[in-house]
Order: C-alpha cells, then sequence, then structure tokens
C-alpha cells in the first residue's frame, strides 16, 4: 500500500529546528545568559528577546505534536517490534552517543571562553527533548497499536466528528491547563528537564497522533479555520506583551501555544505540502544539525564576541556562520562517514539517502 507524505509536517519540523537555532543565539545577548548556561555578551539586546517570546510558547510544543504524527505515520507500516527497534536506532542511539560525546562539547567551550577548569560532564543537555520522545513511544505505543487494530471503528467516527468543529482541536487546551494547574511551572516556557516539559510533552506527542489517526477532517478544520487560529494568537500574544508585561497566567499561555500551533499547521497545509529536492534534503540534515547546533554556536560565540563590531553585527554573524558551519559538519562528515550517521539518526548507508535526494529532484 502506498501512503500520501505529508510534505507540510516535514517543513514545519525543519522551520522549527531552524527557529530553535536563532532562538538560542538571541539568549547570549539577554543579561541572564549566564545563569542558563550559555555563554553572554557584554553588549546587550533585550529588545530582541520581545519577538523570542512570541516564538518559545509554541517552539517546543510543536516539535512534540509533530514527533506523536510522525509515530502514525510509522506504524502504518511497521509493527510493536519494528517501530521500537527504528525508534532505538533513530532516537536512542543519537541520545546515548550524544550524552557521551556531544552535549559535553559545549561546556569545555564554556569553560575555556571563561578561563575555568576544563573538566568533562555527560549530561543531556539539548537533547533532553529525545530522551523525552523515547519514553513517549514506550508508554503510548501500546495504545498506539490499540487504536491502529481499531481504526474505522467507533473513536475513530467520534473524533472525526469532534475535529470537524474549529473548537473541537482547540478544546484539547483543557488538558493543557489541567496540566499547568496541576504542575505550577516556574515558567511555561521552561521545558528543559523538567515535570512540566515532560507531561506538556506527553499531551502534545499523543494528540499529534490523534489528529493525524483523525484523517483529513482535522486538516481541512485547519485549513478552513486558519485565520481564526492565528487571529485568536495574535490577540493573545498582544494582552501578554502590552498589558500583562509578558507575564500570562500559565492558561492563557498554553491556549496561546496551541492557537499558534494550529494556524501554522492551517498555513502549512495550504502552502508547504509539496515535494521538492530542498526539503528531502533539509529534511534529512534537520535532525543531525539539531543534535551538533549547541556547541557551534558555542564556539562561534567566542570567536565572534570579543570581535570590536557593532552589537547587531554580532549577531547576525553567529547566526550566519553557526548554520553555515553546522550545515557544512552535515554535509561533508557525518553525511558522508558511513560510521558516523547512526549516531545521528541517519541510516547507515549513505547511498540510500543520494537516491532518495536523485529521485525528489
Amino acid at each position: 500500500m502506498k501512503f500520501e507524505r505529508r510534505h507540510d509536517i516535514d517543513w514545519l519540523r525543519v522551520i522549527a529546528i531552524g527557529l530553535l537555532l536563532v532562538y538560542h543565539i538571541a539568549i547570549i545577548f539577554q543579561p541572564w545568559a549566564m545563569f542558563v548556561g550559555f555563554i553572554r555578551s557584554d553588549a546587550l539586546m533585550e529588545d530582541l528577546w520581545k519577538p523570542m517570546t512570541l516564538l518559545n510558547v509554541w517552539r517546543i510544543p510543536l516539535l512534540f505534536y509533530v514527533s506523536g504524527m510522525g509515530v502514525y505515520f510509522a506504524i502504518r507500516k511497521r509493527n510493536w517490534r519494528q517501530l521500537l527497534l527504528e525508534r532505538s536506532k533513530r532516537i536512542l542511539l543519537p541520545f546515548v552517543f550524544g550524552i557521551i560525546a556531544i552535549a559535553p562539547l559545549h561546556l569545555f567551550i564554556f569553560q575555556g571562553h571563561y578561563k575555568m577548569p576544563l573538566s568533562y560532564y555527560p549530561h543531556a543537555g539539548h537533547l533532553w527533548f529525545l530522551g523525552n520522545i523515547f519514553a513517549y513511544v514506550l508508554l503510548l505505543s501500546p495504545l498506539f497499536f490499540y487504536l491502529k487494530k481499531k481504526e474505522g471503528g467507533r473513536f475513530m467516527r467520534i473524533l472525526k466528528s469532534f475535529m470537524r468543529h474549529p473548537l473541537g482541536p482547540l478544546s484539547i487546551s483543557v488538558f493543557f491547563v489541567i496540566e499547568v494547574l496541576l504542575v505550577k511551572p516556574q515558567l511555561f516556557e521552561m521545558y528543559a528537564e523538567t515535570w512540566h516539559g515532560f507531561f506538556l510533552g506527553f499531551l502534545a506527542f499523543f494528540f499529534g497522533f490523534l489528529f493525524v489517526y483523525s484523517g483529513k477532517v482535522f486538516w481541512k478544520t485547519m485549513l478552513g479555520w486558519r485565520w481564526f487560529y492565528s487571529g485568536l494568537a495574535v490577540i493573545l500574544y498582544t494582552v501578554r506583551l502590552l498589558v500583562l508585561d509578558l507575564k500570562s497566567p500559565d492558561y492563557l499561555m498554553a491556549l496561546e501555544s496551541n492557537c499558534w500551533i494550529f494556524a501554522l499547521f492551517g498555513f502549512g497545509y495550504k502552502y508547504l505540502n509539496r515535494p521538492s529536492a530542498t526539503l528531502s534534503y533539509l529534511s534529512q540534515a534537520a535532525y543531525p544539525v539539531y543534535i551538533i547546533h549547541m556547541f557551534v554556536l558555542y564556539a562561534m560565540a567566542a570567536i565572534v564576541l570579543p570581535l570590536e563590531i557593532p552589537v547587531l553585527s554580532k549577531f547576525l554573524a553567529i547566526v550566519t556562520f553557526t548554520g553555515i558551519v553546522c550545515c557544512l559538519l552535515y554535509e561533508f562528515i557525518i553525511r558522508r562517514i558511513g560510521f558516523l550517521r547512526p549516531f545521528f539518526g541517519l541510516k547507515w548507508r549513505y547511498k540510500q539517502n543520494v537516491k532518495v535526494l536523485e529521485k525528489s529532484s
């Protein structure tokens, strides 16, 4: 059976990872950067954080939604053993390798930049996301395979009916509101290695699966009501920015987060669901770039920040050179050296990847 490839979901994943890179670089220019383990610029750009506050309520939840959707596409042609083996290779192996060999690198750079004693400290760092995803696969795959067996049954019919109404998908925000009320996170956007991040990710992963499980009816709702979701998101962000001084209650942040994400699903479905050679390449590159981007970012910060140039030029230079170096490392090392590929979530054989790219172009 031939299944439809959802190119818009691939694009959203690529875009989210690209924005994550910019977001992390923006932290360097904030006064509190060192408190979260980042190299800090002496010259600050605090106004830069205002647009980042728009991103930080949906950038990570979006990736969890998309990851849940990916599991639905995966189980259409895999049994549970094949799924766990595939996810172990693609997620668990890079996660463990990253803890040992990748995440400690940016700590070395941080220590060297501030002339601290060098010490080796294996840690998850920015790769915490992978550990969460693998845990969700283990916890939810029995339910997902049960739903797969019951596809076309009563639950799916009820779900489809629910997803036809614009408030149907939006009503799942109730669960996200309950999560923040119970967990009481210190900050809504503090996802890394927190219970808030774990439970929020669990919900987004689960509902991401259900959204694609419900079929095209969900996407038609996203498409038809994309302006409604985006308008509501803009209103909530405007209130957060201008009225509440960026200190919205967590329950409003949860609603705003889902509004932005549903708007992205709608616009992505309309404009991005088409194949291209560029997407084929970037969708392969996004995961390895995500894994390596932090130590590259730290290295570029250590090189650029001492330069006698305007602070905006420093920001743009770090963004530009981090992107270039990550792409070069991917293209000429990670992608082409066979034994390295599995450690970055790629298939062992490089030639398979080339054939896919040739076909897509």
